[in-house]
């Protein structure tokens, strides 16, 4: 399996979010220090500002990755940023000064929604062709749609749309492409008007979540398959095991919260079965009576050995060993957080997995709100870095306090050989204590690559 050998990270970039947290300032990129043997260890040691209000930053990708590596001339030097909610795509400097990113383009959401009719870009992907591609939740009118948007490597300017044919799916979040089996798999988290404002368990049971895996025939551009995993599952994080020529991979599904495998089969065309599900708890205290795990996002490490996702209102990290890619087996689990925290307002009534409700997490004096969502893994598979924002609509409803206090960055430290998660106790940025006030911290990127930005081809 080709491995991305790079040296240990020493900084990380995180968007930083603004929005819903009442706050008026603009949303940011954080480069935080993350060498242990620096004197600025465990800080944000630059943040550039973007030029609007209320943009939601969220996922970001790079301008080149190991697709394109066979080219001397392309370098990783550009983080791609979209704007799940203002559909402006942030184009920013990472080549001049690694440290101190400077903001390189800006693209306008006029000509999102003029040149591609759509909106509400999410996830952004290099391709072997030098172009970036980015995958949108909807249209300019917030309907849900799913198409992408592609822009030119050198200039960023918008070409139009990836996709072509008369067959869009209904949704749009995130996606995944494997040239050698000539796919693309993209999923669907729901419309964006729906959505956009907080979780409505009204939406529930209306169409307005997602429940299929869309497949693309890669070199046609075309739709050519829908797999539905369930009413309301709303599949988010897709991925592919990094090995350019496995045909599977793993998508985790939120509301539904469980963990599907997606395979390639004998006929040729893909079909999915679930491999994990997250019970629900009975609780009482809490929006709903059943509450799901929220399973928000998943990662493979870049061996393939081992697969991790977290559990956003239910507040555990999970690692499970996926030697066998059909029965993954549970071998760390740590809680950080979460909605059912002993003392809080929510009583569980009855739980399958656990005997009692798990303590509030604190770290280094401070009590954690909010739950762990998004992950990165160091290049060796030791450090699992943990965020705990989701978006700021569904963070404002479900975790009040991390609008208040901010969001902060963990890392757990990570056994490769038995499996099993120990939280670096002496680890923590804390993005309550910002100079503008507390803030959202969001995706985990490192310079060189990460485990969940890179496509073998």
């Amino acid at each position: 399996v080709s491995v991305l050998k790079g040296p240990r990270e020493e900084i990380v970039y995180v968007p930083c979010i603004y929005r819903n947290t009442g706050r008026k300032k603009p949303d940011f990129l954080a480069t935080v220090d993350v060498n242990p043997k620096s004197p600025h260890y465990c800080q944000v040691i630059h943040r550039l500002p973007m030029p609007n209000l209320g943009d939601e930053l969220h996922h970001s990708g790079w301008n080149a990755c190991s697709s394109c590596f066979g080219d001397a001339t392309k370098k990783r030097n550009r983080l791609i940023l979209p704007s799940l909610i203002s559909s402006r795509i942030y184009v920013v400097d990472v080549g001049t000064d690694l440290r101190a990113p400077r903001l390189f383009k800006v693209v306008n959401t006029e000509d999102v929604f003029w040149k591609c009719n759509l909106g509400y870009p999410h996830t952004s992907h290099c391709l072997g062709t030098g172009e970036i591609m980015i995958s949108t939740l909807g249209d300019p009118a917030g309907s849900g749609k799913g198409g992408f948007i592609l822009l030119d490597g050198e200039t960023f300017e918008i070409k139009g749309n990836w996709e072509k044919g008369d067959k869009i799916p209904p949704m749009g979040y995130d996606f995944w492409y494997q040239p050698r089996h000539n796919v693309l798999i993209s999923t669907e988290w729901g419309i964006p008007k729906c959505l956009g404002y907080g979780f409505d368990p009204n939406d529930l049971k209306k169409g307005r979540y997602g429940r299929r895996l869309n497949v693309w025939d890669w070199t046609a551009h075309t739709y050519v398959q829908a797999i539905d995993v369930g009413e309301d599952a709303a599949p988010l994080e897709i991925r592919f095991l990094h090995n350019p020529d496995a045909a599977e991979g793993y998508v985790g599904c939120t509301i539904s919260s469980a963990i599907h495998r997606f395979y390639k089969t004998e006929q040729g065309d893909w079909a999915a079965e679930k491999v994990i599900q997250v019970p629900s708890k009975k609780v009482e205290g809490w929006l709903l009576p059943d509450m799901p795990g929220f399973i928000t996002d998943i990662l493979i490490s870049l061996d393939d050995r081992f697969l991790y996702f977290s559990n956003w209102l239910h507040g555990d990290v999970r690692q499970y060993d996926i030697s066998d890619t059909r029965k993954p087996k549970l071998v760390g689990q740590v809680f950080v957080g979460g909605s059912v925290t002993k003392g809080g307002p929510v009583t569980v009534c009855r739980d399958e997995e656990l005997q009692s409700q798990p303590d509030p997490f604190f770290i280094k004096g401070k009590r954690v709100p909010g739950g762990p969502q998004m992950i990165q893994l160091s290049l060796d598979g030791k450090r699992l870095y943990v965020t705990t924002s989701l978006y700021s609509a569904w963070d404002r409803q479900f975790y009040p306090d991390l609008v208040k206090d901010g969001s902060v960055l963990l890392q757990l430290d990570v056994d490769t050989e038995q499996g099993g998660l120990t939280v670096n106790r002496s680890f923590l940025v804390d993005f309550g204590k910002e100079p503008n006030g507390p803030c959202l911290a969001h995706e985990i990127r490192y310079p060189g690559g990460d485990c969940t930005s890179d496509i073998w081809v």
